[in-house]
């Protein structure tokens, strides 16, 4: 999808937000989801989850701004979605979707972005050392997500260790004692509980940013 196509997409979901009410969620609210329709993230950060037999919550992914997430993007059953921070959505319905080819063509461009992510998240998981698997997924999480400061790169979500242990397969201590070894290399800083990544100076930050996340 070329330049100007995503333009055109972004001037058709801002034409929609102006007719259409945005609906907010505060942060740790359930966004609840349904059979036929897909929601556009157009503020802040959703998690992505299922559960196992055991009962235990496995974190599948994490969507931000212009991503779509709903029901009828997996085949996971059970499948939820919670508000991480603060969050605006779109509903869009499937039938509405599937009628527009420049809708369908900005889904396209996005769902390229949640495959990317899904296969980093399971090339992460082959990962043998803890440690290696925590500090890439602060790397990816920061790739997708984060914000070019004059310290270094903040990660703008507040995700607990418990958070951080369920998404790389591990422990809440183990992430904990990580984190702190993390902290005394300088390799990062924990700023208003949000993780700020202390990267290479000779590596510019803006390097490690993806290039295709767009803002709604």
């Amino acid at each position: 999808m070329d330049f100007r196509s995503h333009q055109t997409f972004i001037q058709i979901l801002e034409q929609l937000y102006r007719e259409r009410a945005l609906v907010p969620f505060v942060a740790g609210r359930p966004i609840p989801l349904r059979s036929n329709e897909v929601l556009i993230i157009c503020r802040g950060i959703v998690q992505l989850f299922t559960i196992q037999h055991d009962g235990s919550e496995t974190l599948l992914g994490l969507a931000g701004p212009s991503m779509p997430v709903g029901l009828p993007l997996t085949t996971v059953d059970p499948y939820w979605a919670t508000a991480l921070t603060d969050v605006d959505v779109l509903s869009l319905p499937m039938a509405e979707i599937e009628g527009s080819s420049v809708l369908m063509a900005g889904m396209f461009r996005n769902l390229t972005l949640r495959m990317q992510q899904a296969e980093a998240w399971l090339a992460l998981s082959g990962k043998r050392l803890v440690a290696d698997r925590l500090k890439h997924f602060l790397l990816m999480l920061a790739k997708d997500f984060g914000h070019v400061e004059p310290s270094g790169i903040r990660i703008p979500m507040r995700l607990t260790h418990h958070q951080l242990a369920t998404a790389i397969g591990t422990t809440r201590v183990t992430v904990t004692r990580l984190l702190k070894d993390f902290k005394a290399e300088g390799w990062l800083t924990i700023d208003q509980r949000q993780i700020v990544l202390q990267l290479d100076p000779r590596f510019p930050a803006n390097q490690l940013l993806n290039p295709m996340v767009q803002r709604c």
